[in-house]
């Protein structure tokens, strides 16, 4: 069996399978929505490096957006459930399925990494006046970058859930403790003190043991990469639905339980603890978290009403996808409570959840004081305006499948 065409036929066929979808994406404006984005983003940034404001924290911008950029590592895969069986007998063989999926992973996290970087620079070398070199910067990046996702490989070969929890947090906290010391020590001095820290984690990394190949834990991974490329997807079109990753998320078990056990509320029940357990609810709150971040920072613009509002709309379609959960359950349809119940339970959640996002990522704003009033007043007015228009085109969209169907 050749195992680099099997990995080749999959990629293949899982990308065959996207690509009709793409010309529906292209069609509802997203692309010129985008366009719009990058043309308004680089006058606002070329007039922002112009005139850079005294005391500007260069170094914790850079290290807010570039330290995140070195963590993030995901590997495609394609593995299926039925591989445990059939391709078992070739594990010895398969650091050759793997190393391509590997390498990948590597590139082009790599290559978003330098584009950000490259974007970054002409502010960073104009605000910090003992700037690192150009080279020296981005050889710094890719190395802790690929010794960044040599360790998220180890850590889905580590036999011990905890053990690969602890070491994430450690990898964690070694990328962000790495990009600060660049940041902020001496060349001379910092070199050392990552050329130590490398080598201290890699010594850790060969304690743990490992499996050969995760089986188990590689094709969840994998089911919950291609099921976020779906559901992405589902922002724009009808896709096949695809299973997503379920966290028990203990600390918010409570929530949804006081609700009254009754027809009115059930769907309610069921659409709260549908949204703690799954990926919608980690995506939200990352992006009302990064939301409020630059909601501060661009305090008193009208730059950051547009912020403000880019990130309210992002949060709204994400909490969308929650109207397609369950919608193909046998059982849901067998309860006794109707449709035209469902979907109000649905939608208010929904609403409520939305408006919550808009006020905590309103409340930022209000460091601009009274000379900004108007321009925060002017955000919140646009920000519930947002809410409303979101709520109804969702009404109005679940109506018109109810009746497509």
């Amino acid at each position: 069996m050749d195992l680099k065409l099997l990995w080749k036929q999959r990629r293949t066929g899982f990308w065959n399978g996207i690509l009709p979808y793409l010309g529906y994406v292209i069609q509802s404006g997203v692309a010129m929505v985008f366009l719009f984005l990058v043309i308004a983003f680089s006058a606002w940034y070329t007039s922002f490096v112009q005139n850079i404001p005294a005391e500007f924290p260069i170094r914790w911008i850079a290290l807010l957006l570039l330290a995140p950029l070195v963590l993030f590592s995901s590997y495609r895969t394609y593995l299926l459930p039925a591989d445990i069986v059939f391709l078992r007998p070739q594990e010895y063989r398969m650091q050759e399925y793997l190393k391509n999926s590997f390498a990948r992973g590597i590139i082009y996290k790599s290559l978003g990494l330098l584009l950000v970087f490259v974007t970054l620079w002409p502010l960073y070398v104009r605000a910090d006046l003992d700037a690192r070199p150009f080279g020296w910067f981005i050889v710094f990046l890719l190395l802790w970058k690929g010794l960044s996702s040599y360790g998220a490989w180890q850590e889905l070969r580590m036999v011990q859930v905890g053990a690969a929890r602890g070491y994430r947090l450690l990898r964690w906290a070694l990328a962000v403790l790495a990009v600060g010391a660049w940041l902020w020590q001496p060349p001379q001095r910092s070199v050392w003190f990552l050329l130590l820290l490398a080598v201290v984690y890699i010594v850790a990394l060969r304690v743990p043991m490992k499996h050969r190949v995760a089986w188990e834990r590689l094709i969840q991974v994998e089911q919950g990469q291609a099921g976020r490329v779906m559901r992405t997807l589902g922002w724009f079109v009808d896709v096949p639905s695809s299973g997503q990753k379920v966290s028990s998320r203990r600390w918010l078990s409570k929530l949804g339980s006081g609700l009254p056990w009754n027809a009115g509320k059930a769907y309610r029940y069921l659409i709260t603890k549908t949204f703690i357990r799954t990926e919608v609810f980690s995506i939200v709150l990352r992006l009302v978290v990064l939301g409020m971040l630059l909601s501060w920072w661009t305090a008193g613009s009208y730059f950051g009403v547009g912020v403000y509002l880019f990130f309210l709309l992002l949060a709204g379609v994400q909490l969308g996808a929650l109207r397609r959960s369950h919608s193909e359950s046998f059982w849901i349809m067998i309860y006794p409570i109707s449709g035209e119940s469902r979907r109000s339970q649905v939608l208010g959640f929904i609403f409520h959840l939305h408006a919550l996002a808009a006020l905590l990522m309103w409340l930022p704003m209000l460091v601009a004081g009274v000379s900004g009033l108007s321009i925060t007043g002017v955000a919140l007015v646009l920000g519930i305006l947002v809410i409303v228009i979101m709520r109804r085109s969702q009404g109005n969209k679940w109506l018109k499948e109810e009746e497509d169907e």
